[in-house]
């Protein structure tokens, strides 16, 4: 009997595999960054990655809205 297939990724994790892909970091540096962002709202860090870092505005906001996501789990 064939092993079931995982569900798909749904979210902002869906997204990380394009980000890794499209800027040849893992997403932990990504994460990392977030966290060092502080108390920054959430648009003013996806503003910092975009700005800094040259994220994508969907790239960017998916890995700010898990950072967030994660940190309430």
């Amino acid at each position: 009997m064939p092993e079931p297939k995982p569900a798909p990724v749904k979210g902002p994790a869906s997204y990380f595999p394009s980000i890794e892909k499209t800027y040849g970091q893992p997403i932990a540096h990504w994460l990392a960054l977030v966290a060092g962002m502080g108390d920054l709202k959430h648009m003013e860090k996806v503003a910092r990655l975009k700005s800094d870092h040259g994220l994508g505005h969907g790239h960017a906001n998916a890995i700010v809205a898990y950072a967030e996501a994660q940190k309430k789990a």
